[in-house]
């Protein structure tokens, strides 16, 4: 098979994934809306508490969709990005609390919805364009690049604890009541939000795909597989990893944002360590580079997660550590590198 031939093929394949992952998030949504909408009395009736956890597992595909993007394409694994997308919660705790009661001080601000949009995704985009420019600028790579990101993420769960942040302390910010003043508790507000979160997931996909497949994303790719070789054709990495990285946890931090009113909470354990790694472990599953397979691996984790929680709750570490250990072992490259090599087989033996 030709070289160019190879790549049309390769580009056909990503053209149908991105139409298939498309349609199955449109109908999925879709589906949730209709089925919430039949009688209470219905067998197929989903109740308000279902249509929030899907809801919640939505939230967790953006988040997903945001770590695929640098460690898939860009090949820089953050163990930092639960940082990002607690900010992101943050933010709109603050806004969702001051519609309650008056905030002190500067986060009296927050109580305009405006604002607390803008908050949302500069807060974690600040942050991220900070540290980035500090680690890219000194070619902080690999695993000291993970390191030190992980360090960032506990840092600031020990510096949110304390009560002097303003933050609620370890209890963080919870009872929500209204969203831009209407009641969380209410069914049409739980559909609203799940619908905006399923929308922010198909957008953000898009907007990934047009990436990848850009001059950008092409260069992203080629830093991946050989920086050394990029830095001497002219291309200032460092920019490129910047831009890249700066976006993603933008992402990060809207899907904190739409995390948090259909949870209810949000709390410094959102930036432990462990929560990051959790997602690393959502994206290897899926399968890298793809985007698709990040969705995938972060809703099939996440509905074992609230299967196995609730039948084995001190197993479920022990079963995260060991699903990360056969994927490492027996399929790195994930369901979606599965899936392409069975495609293959198939293809080769017709």
């Amino acid at each position: 098979m030709s070289l160019a031939t190879m790549f049309k093929r390769n580009s056909l394949l990503d053209e149908r994934s991105t139409w298939i992952t498309s349609v199955v998030l449109i109908v999925g949504m879709l589906a949730v809306v209709v089925l919430h909408a039949l009688p209470p009395d219905h067998a197929l009736h989903l109740n308000g508490s279902i249509v929030s956890l899907l809801g919640k597992y939505l939230t967790y595909m953006l988040l997903a969709l945001a770590v695929d993007l640098i460690w898939g394409y860009l090949g820089i694994l953050s163990l930092g990005h639960g940082a990002f997308f607690a900010l992101g919660g943050y933010a709109m705790g603050l806004y969702l609390t001051a519609q309650e009661s008056p905030l002190a001080s500067w986060q009296g601000v927050m109580a305009h919805f405006p604002v607390a949009a803008l908050a949302v995704v500069l807060a974690p985009g600040l942050l991220a364009l900070v540290f980035g420019w500090l680690a890219f600028r000194s070619r902080v790579t690999g695993v000291y690049f993970s390191i030190i990101t992980q360090a960032l993420t506990f840092a600031l769960m020990l510096a949110f604890n304390r009560n002097e942040m303003g933050m609620g302390g370890s209890t963080g910010l919870t009872r929500f009541d209204e969203l831009l003043g209407f009641s969380l508790s209410s069914e049409g507000m739980t559909v609203a939000l799940f619908v905006a979160s399923g929308v922010a997931v198909l957008l953000a996909f898009w907007g990934c795909k047009a990436i990848t497949r850009s001059r950008l994303g092409r260069v992203c790719m080629a830093t991946r597989d050989a920086e050394a070789r990029v830095r001497f054709i002219g291309y200032r990495v460092e920019h490129v990893k910047l831009a890249v990285f700066v976006l993603s946890a933008m992402i990060a931090g809207i899907a904190g944002a739409l995390y948090v009113p259909q949870v209810g909470i949000i709390n410094p354990s959102t930036f432990a360590p462990l929560f990051s790694i959790e997602v690393v472990v959502w994206v290897a599953l899926g399968g890298r580079a793809t985007l698709y397979g990040a969705l995938l691996g972060a809703l099939v984790v996440n509905y074992l997660k609230t299967v196995l929680t609730g039948v084995m709750p001190d197993a479920w570490l022990f079963l995260l550590g060991g699903l990360f250990v056969v994927v490492t072992m027996f399929l790195p490259q994930g369901v979606a590198g599965l899936m392409a090599h069975l495609r293959r087989r198939r293809e080769v033996a017709t």
